[in-house]
Parts: structure tokens; C-alpha cells; sequence
């Protein structure tokens, strides 16, 4: 029962993660933890399994959707984003090694809100932007957005979107296409480490038969809806997110007090 519902829970947050750009986890995390079936440590590494395919099938779909993509500055930006990926996963263990999983816990939603305000107030005002070029801070901001996405087992997020408009001028639809290439770089350093560790014998790793297809139906449906809405409905669509999942954020928080 609880492999059907991690499976319909993946697919609308992944159709809707691709179309925005934000990948499925910034959905599929807080929506697990409200579920509570699982630890928070498998609730990230099914998160990552999930987003990490979503962002295969998402990249593919939109390259058949005949997306310019300027493989330098993505290159750039994934250099950048599995440096921090790894990094990020390392503080997460960190973290949940030397203080409670509840504790854990708090820090996640408490930074997941933080850049989820900060991007809901960007996507109001995104006229101003950097429009910086400079190799390192490709490098640099794809590095910040693979920390925040490992830490937070989020996948990506609307931090991603956000900040590749206003560090390089991109217009949402462009910044979708490379967030989600930074979340497929992100997740793998992520996954990578997690598998190289063995640690993903703690996990019911059976319910990846639920998870990868899930998020595969995602990531396809998601692009392809992606490939015909015109931008203002994609910043709708990413606004509308934001606000959800802030909502859900917010519950989760609370109850952790109560």
C-alpha cells in the first residue's frame, strides 16, 4: 500500500516538478514526512531516486522538444552542483549522526522555507538580474544549488530556478531546462556516494520498484506539458508550488512541536 502511494505522490509531484523546473523533490520530501512511513534518511534517498530519473527523462523529452541548451555553461554549473552535492550529503549525515532526527528534521524545513520565501519574492520582482558570464560563478552558483539540494533532500528546488534568473538573466523557461540538468549532476554525486558507502542497505530498496517508474511517467508528462506552455503559465505554475509546498513546510514544522 505504501509503494502505490509513494507512486502516485511521485508522479504529480515530478509532472509538476519538470514543468517548473524545481524537480519532484521539493514535493515528494515534505508530502514522505507528513506520511511518516519512513526514516528521514530513506525519505531523502527516495526523494534523490526519484528526482535523479525525473531529471533523465526531463533532459531528453526537452532536447526532442528542440531546447537550445549551451552545454558550456551547463557544464559549468554541474561541475559545480556535484561538488556541492557530495558536500551536501556529507553535512546531512553530519548533522543527523551528531543530533536527533527530529533535529535534523527542523534544520531541513527552517532552510526549505527560508529559500522558498526568497523565491517566491524573486519570481514577483524578476526583472533585475546580474546577467553575470564569469566561468567561476557558473561554477560557484552550481555549487550553492548541489549543497542546498543534497542538504535538504530536496533534489532542486525553487531556489535553483530562482537563482539561475538572477545570476545569468535566463528567463524561467531556460532556467527550468538547466535546473534540471543541475539536479540530474547534484543527484548523482548524492546517489553515488550513497552506493559507494553501502549505506543504501538500510533502505527498503524494493520500493524502487514503485519510485523509478513513478518518476519516469513524471519527468516525460512533465516535459512535454513544459515543451507547449508559454512562459507566464511555467511562472504560474512555479509560483503556485512555492506557496503549496511553504504550506506544507509549515504544517510539518509544527507538528514537530506538538
Amino acid at each position: 500500500m505504501i509503494g502505490l502511494i509513494y507512486f502516485l505522490v511521485i508522479v504529480a509531484a515530478n509532472t509538476v516538478g519538470a514543468i517548473s523546473g524545481m524537480g519532484g523533490g521539493v514535493l515528494i520530501k515534505p508530502i514522505f514526512d507528513f506520511i511518516g512511513a519512513h526514516s528521514l534518511a530513506a525519505i531523502s534517498f527516495y526523494s534523490s531516486m526519484a528526482v535523479f530519473t525525473m531529471s533523465i527523462v526531463s533532459t531528453i523529452r526537452q532536447l526532442k522538444n528542440k531546447v537550445t541548451i549551451h552545454w558550456g555553461k551547463a557544464l559549468l554549473i554541474s561541475v559545480g552542483s556535484m561538488g556541492g552535492g557530495i558536500l551536501g550529503n556529507s553535512a546531512f549525515e553530519w548533522i543527523l549522526r551528531f543530533s536527533s532526527e527530529r533535529t535534523t528534521q527542523i534544520v531541513q524545513i527552517v532552510i526549505t522555507i527560508i529559500t522558498l520565501l526568497f523565491a517566491l519574492i524573486y519570481s514577483k520582482k524578476e526583472a533585475f538580474s546580474f546577467s553575470c558570464q564569469l566561468s567561476v560563478v557558473y561554477v560557484f552558483v552550481g555549487f550553492i544549488l548541489g549543497f542546498l539540494a543534497s542538504l535538504l533532500g530536496i533534489g532542486g528546488g525553487p531556489i535553483n530556478v530562482a537563482m539561475l534568473m538572477l545570476f545569468f538573466g535566463l528567463t524561467i523557461k531556460e532556467a527550468t531546462v538547466y535546473s534540471i540538468i543541475t539536479i540530474f549532476f547534484s543527484q548523482s554525486s548524492k546517489l553515488f556516494a550513497i552506493f559507494l558507502s553501502s549505506s543504501y542497505q538500510r533502505y527498503d530498496v524494493s520500493l524502487l520498484l514503485f519510485i523509478i517508474p513513478a518518476a519516469i511517467l513524471g519527468g516525460w508528462f512533465g516535459a512535454k506539458v513544459s515543451g507547449v506552455l508559454p512562459a507566464d503559465k511555467v511562472n504560474t505554475v512555479y509560483q503556485g508550488v512555492i506557496i503549496l509546498v511553504l504550506l506544507i513546510n509549515c504544517f510539518n514544522g509544527i507538528k514537530l512541536f506538538f
